[in-house]
């Protein structure tokens, strides 16, 4: 048999799936060829940080692993939008299965905007269950910030079906539900239901805010995503507040 040429050898590996490498290594490591060994070379690095990546994963389940037994259904709750001047704050539930863990889900501000994008899709399509919740502007500035974000997560948790038994929660306590709530500090970069309900709430928060920057494009809401920017208070102070800005927010700025 004819021997393949190194540049048929790299275009094979970047067709190999990280799972499929050993074979690959198996296939040329009798190959002498110092090309073909730098191949071989980057398939190994590849599997090393793919064993990284899973020992991550494996251990942000700790909290899910130990609250899902006999049976129990777990799901991680988070929010985004709490602290902006404009838009509504968001919240999602989520219920990861756990015999298929999706890699590479971390806390979503650790993530970049591409990332984020593809780990969102990735989620939609294989958790268990995704629950989406939201309080509006307006709700915001009649209940407060904290009420209001209570309520956009008791939407996203009755929007999960099956019903999960136990809650994992980012550094709170969430009023009105009789279930377990298991309060994580920093929970978005120790469970990976919290990160992947923290991407969730993010992604949902930001394609919302995009849409309205098409309406009021005056404020750079698809940049700023309605914080408060000094380009997105400058234009607060010439043109005045919209329609979905909190006015409970802005009373320091016009």
């Amino acid at each position: 048999m004819e021997q393949k040429t190194i540049t048929e050898i790299r275009n094979e590996l970047k067709k190999t799936d990280v799972r499929s490498l050993d074979a690959f290594i198996s296939a040329y490591k009798s190959d002498e060829r110092n090309g073909v060994r730098q191949l071989l070379a980057q398939a190994e690095k590849k599997i090393l940080a793919y064993q990284k990546e899973l020992d991550r994963v494996h251990k942000m389940l700790t909290f899910e692993r130990q609250h899902c037994t006999d049976g129990r259904i777990v799901c991680g709750i988070d929010e985004a939008g709490r602290g902006p001047l404009a838009g509504p704050v968001v919240a999602a539930a989520v219920i990861l299965d756990m015999n298929d863990p999706i890699l590479y889900v971390n806390d979503s501000k650790k993530l970049s905007h591409t990332k984020r994008e593809e780990l969102f899709e990735e989620i939609m399509e294989r958790a268990v269950s995704v629950g989406i919740g939201a309080a509006s502007p307006e709700r915001i500035d009649s209940i407060n910030i904290l009420q209001a974000d209570y309520e956009a997560m008791r939407e996203a948790f009755q929007a999960l079906s099956p019903e999960p038994d136990t809650l994992l929660n980012d550094a709170v306590t969430i009023p009105g539900i009789q279930k377990q709530q298991i309060n994580i500090i920093k929970g978005d970069a120790k469970s990976l239901s919290i990160a992947a309900a923290s991407i969730v709430a993010k992604v949902t928060r930001d394609r919302l805010m995009v849409s309205f920057d098409e309406i009021y494009p005056q404020y750079g809401f698809a940049k700023n995503k309605g914080y408060g920017t000094a380009d997105h208070i400058a234009a607060l102070r010439k043109y005045g507040p919209c329609p979905i800005h909190r006015r409970s927010f802005i009373g320091n700025f016009i």
